[in-house]
């Protein structure tokens, strides 16, 4: 093999190994996504979520509101589970980039619940935006932000009233 030749194959040998990585990486973070829902699934665990995210992360949701800090996070997601009492977190169709240690994704959010006590059974949909940092390895999140595009009650649908 010559010189030539050796160059080409380790500079496709090093272009292989970047697309795959780009390919783990967005697996990764649909895994954090998953690992996100079925934390929330398990009524708001507040440590498993907690520890998806930075020390300086921000979370924020339309009505439910913004936290900023870790700690700040669990202490939030500690009471939420007296508000939803039950909830399936199905987070659909998403765009991701990852550029080196950081990441942004859309994600539209579908979440069939039930809240309060006596329960009422509602839909949830909306959009989160999230931005994603590589530590030590291992994806986590930087900020999560929710916008709804309708909460309504199961009987009367997102049709006839959007938001309650």
């Amino acid at each position: 093999m010559s010189t030539d030749q050796a160059n080409e194959l380790l500079a496709l040998v090093e272009e292989l190994r970047g697309r795959v990585r780009h390919l783990e990486d967005i697996e990764a973070l649909r895994n954090l996504k998953a690992e996100y829902a079925a934390a929330c699934d398990d009524n708001y665990d507040p440590d498993r979520l907690a520890a998806l995210f930075v020390e300086d992360a921000t979370w924020e949701s339309q009505g439910l509101g913004r936290y900023e800090g870790r700690e700040a996070i669990r202490e939030f997601f500690r009471g939420i589970s007296g508000h939803f009492v039950f909830a399936l977190h199905y987070g659909l169709n998403p765009q991701i980039e990852v550029a080196g240690d950081t990441a942004r994704a859309r994600w539209y959010l579908f979440m069939p619940c039930t809240v309060g006590d006596p329960g009422r059974a509602m839909w949830r949909a909306g959009l989160d935006e999230e931005e994603y940092v590589r530590v030590q390895g291992r994806w986590m999140y930087k900020s999560k932000k929710s916008a709804p595009f309708f909460s309504t009650t199961f009987e009367e649908g997102w049709a006839k009233q959007q938001f309650i």
